[in-house]
């Protein structure tokens, strides 16, 4: 059904394409702030965090200094398709460890087994891995192998093992994508598109949802782990 595929280089546009529309169409999935398609700050954050996904496709090439893997699914019938992807990163002083930084699957594949197979092929390489994930997704990547290891903001710190890794983790600064001339612009339309009550409106909705899945988020840790 599916060939799982690593790619150790920037991808050729084909594929980058359909990895930023999967982005775009699943930005609630996959962002950690969860961004609901309803509010009006929704476009931003497509924007935003596409970008982030966009430069660590071309950090791929060695240009920011640190490593970056990627996992495809192509679709058997026709291999230009991807079915889903993990963007991933191999942590510096241990050759065993790695970070999900980005994950999906296309809706119309999903409960085929993708996610498990693009991520079984990071483990035979990275036996020592971690991801964060919402508190609806625990029981999902439980079942795969990874365990609770702590609350981070509103989302839960998963690895395959009991502690995380001593080496180091080399992420990209997003600050200048939210502090650049195209997030102003965006956000200056959204602005004369919905108006100022609007958007500040949004902007609560957006705080009051990250607060209460951080407190999830807590309490969910703090129950697991007194189990």
């Amino acid at each position: 059904m599916f060939t799982i595929t690593r790619l150790e280089h920037t991808p050729p546009e084909s594929i980058d394409s359909q990895i930023m529309q999967m982005v775009i169409d699943y930005v609630t999935d996959i962002s950690m702030v969860g961004i609901a398609p309803s509010n009006p700050l929704y476009p931003l954050y497509q924007y935003g965090v596409g970008h982030e996904v966009h430069q660590y496709l071309q950090a791929m090439n060695g240009s920011r200094g640190f490593a970056v893997e990627l996992i495809v699914a192509l679709e058997d019938e026709d291999p230009s398709v991807v079915a889903g992807f993990v963007l991933y990163l191999p942590v510096q002083d241990d050759p065993q460890a790695c970070a999900v930084a980005y994950m999906a699957v296309k809706t119309g594949q999903r409960r085929k087994g993708v996610a498990r197979a693009m991520l079984q092929k990071m483990l035979e390489r990275y036996p020592h891995a971690e991801l964060a994930c919402f508190v609806g997704k625990v029981p999902y990547f439980e079942a795969l192998g990874f365990q609770v290891l702590a609350a981070r903001g509103p989302q839960v710190l998963m690895n395959t093992r009991d502690q995380q890794t001593d080496g180091l983790l080399a992420v990209l600064d997003i600050a200048p994508i939210y502090n650049s001339v195209e997030v102003r612009q965006i956000h200056a339309y959204l602005l004369k598109q919905h108006g100022k009550r609007a958007m500040t409106d949004a902007e609560k909705q957006r705080d009051r949802q990250l607060d209460q899945m951080t407190r999830q988020a807590r309490l969910f840790v703090q129950q697991r782990l007194s189990e």
